[in-house]
């Protein structure tokens, strides 16, 4: 089956350790030769991009058909005691926006940040007021990428699925990252068919079908202790019940970008695509 007879595509976060070099557009070729179709690029540790390598990814990317999202800062946390800290917050935002905007890329991931000594009440009365400032500005610039709102795997971080999407829901221009490893690290639970199938559902119920028609997920296998995720595994090497999570994902009818974070992504998602199309051929 072709990719572009595909609802779903499947893709890494950042560069592929085989890919021959270490850049976004030696990786784009390196995505398509394994025939995989979307990419995640990584601004963790700081937007690094000039607009004319900006240009060249978006043009390549363009012309192999592979799909482009970013990831902004890992230092981001909107809900900082300190004023200034949550300023620079905003500013990595916006400036993997801009970057990934110059890119090319539909959607810029995030994670929102910690509780610290709120309540979780106030950590996302304040998380909503800082992503509204951001979301203002981007608004403002015209800028058409997508902030998505990551699931969060450890219990001192922001990012319940509620949480998430709640503030999708009553901010325009947010939407969710589903990051499915996640929601299992955090209570150890949610790794079912039953449980897969649910949290589509209340995705569909609380933000509208669109919302699975473009849906953006993080997926790997992991490990996690009782306070949550510890680190990435290869799914294989995991608990995680990915054959159970493709049927879901299948059954769902869900369209949109699937982004494999295991240590060895360019093994595990075109796995991943092999098992979705073989499940999409049989039903």
């Amino acid at each position: 089956m072709p990719a572009a007879a595909d609802r779903l595509r499947f893709g890494t976060a950042g560069v592929p350790d085989t890919s021959p070099q270490t850049s976004t557009l030696s990786a784009l070729q390196h995505l398509h030769d394994l025939d995989l179709d979307c990419l995640e690029i990584e601004f963790v540790r700081g937007v690094k991009v000039g607009s004319d390598t900006a240009a060249k990814i978006k043009a390549k990317a363009q012309a192999l058909d592979i799909s482009l999202s970013a990831h902004a800062p890992y230092y981001i946390n909107l809900n900082s005691p300190e004023v200034g800290k949550r300023l620079q917050s905003q500013d990595h935002l916006l400036r993997a926006a801009r970057a990934a905007a110059l890119c090319g890329a539909h959607s810029v991931v995030f994670h929102a940040g910690y509780y610290g000594a709120s309540t979780p009440e106030k950590a996302f009365d304040a998380v909503k007021r800082e992503l509204g400032q951001v979301l203002s500005v981007l608004r403002a610039e015209r800028n058409p990428v997508t902030l998505r709102i990551e699931t969060m795997g450890k219990f001192s971080q922001f990012g319940t699925l509620d949480e998430v999407l709640t503030l999708s829901k009553e901010l325009d221009g947010l939407q969710p990252c589903l990051d499915f490893s996640h929601m299992h690290a955090r209570e150890g639970k949610a790794n079912t068919y039953i449980d897969f199938h649910r949290t589509l559902r209340k995705v569909e119920k609380r933000l509208g079908k669109a919302a699975l028609k473009s849906i953006h997920i993080h997926i790997s296998g992991i490990e996690y202790s009782p306070k949550g995720e510890v680190r990435h595994l290869n799914l294989p090497d995991s608990d995680f019940r990915y054959h159970e999570w493709i049927q879901a994902l299948g059954d769902s009818g869900v369209e949109g970008s699937v982004v494999c974070e295991s240590p060895a992504r360019e093994n595990d998602a075109p796995m991943l695509r092999e098992l979705y199309r073989s499940y999409r051929l049989k039903r």
